[in-house]
C-alpha cells in the first residue's frame, strides 16, 4: 500500500480535528473552529499545501469551514463515522488500482486470469480495516484490532 503525502496530511489534519471534538463535550464545533495555521503547526505540515487539502476535505464533506476572524474548520460529523478509507478516497480516489484500473476492470489473460482474483483479495482485505479504523479510535488511541 502506498500512501501519497496529500493522503498523510489530509488524515493527520482530520485526526488533529478529531481530538478536540471530545474537548468541546456536547458544544457545537462550528463554536470553536480551528484555523488551518493551528493545524498546520500542530502536524508540521506546510500551510498553502494543507489549505489545499482541507478543501477536498470540505468538499467531500469529512469537514465544515468558517470564513472571517472566527474561522477555520471543524469536522463535519463525528469522528466515529468517519473512516480511513474514507478519507484516503477523498483525496487519492479508490483505494486500490492497477495501472490506473481497478482490479475489478483488469483483462488478464491466460494463466495471468488467476491474478485478477488476487488484487481483488487484497483491495477487499485492505478496504475491511480501513472502513473498520475512525477517527475516533486514531484520535483516542484505541484501536479496533
Amino acid at each position: 500500500m502506498r500512501l501519497s503525502a496529500r493522503v498523510d496530511y489530509a488524515i493527520r489534519a482530520v485526526i488533529e480535528l478529531a481530538s478536540v471534538e471530545p474537548v468541546l463535550a456536547g458544544k457545537p464545533p462550528a463554536d470553536f473552529p480551528i484555523t488551518s495555521e493551528r493545524i498546520a503547526k500542530a502536524q508540521e505540515i506546510p500551510p498553502k499545501f494543507l489549505e489545499s487539502i482541507l478543501l477536498q476535505l470540505r468538499r467531500g464533506g469529512v469537514v465544515n469551514a468558517q470564513r472571517g476572524p472566527e474561522g477555520g474548520y471543524w469536522l463535519a460529523r463525528p469522528a466515529s463515522e468517519i473512516t480511513l478509507a474514507a478519507v484516503i478516497e477523498i483525496i487519492d480516489g479508490p483505494l486500490s488500482q492497477v495501472r490506473g484500473q481497478l482490479p475489478a476492470d483488469l483483462g488478464y489473460q491466460g494463466p495471468a486470469q488467476t491474478l485478477q482474483k488476487v488484487w481483488i483479495a487484497v483491495e477487499a482485505q485492505e478496504r475491511t480495516m480501513l472502513e473498520q479504523v475512525t477517527f475516533e479510535h486514531l484520535a483516542s488511541g484505541s484501536l479496533p484490532f
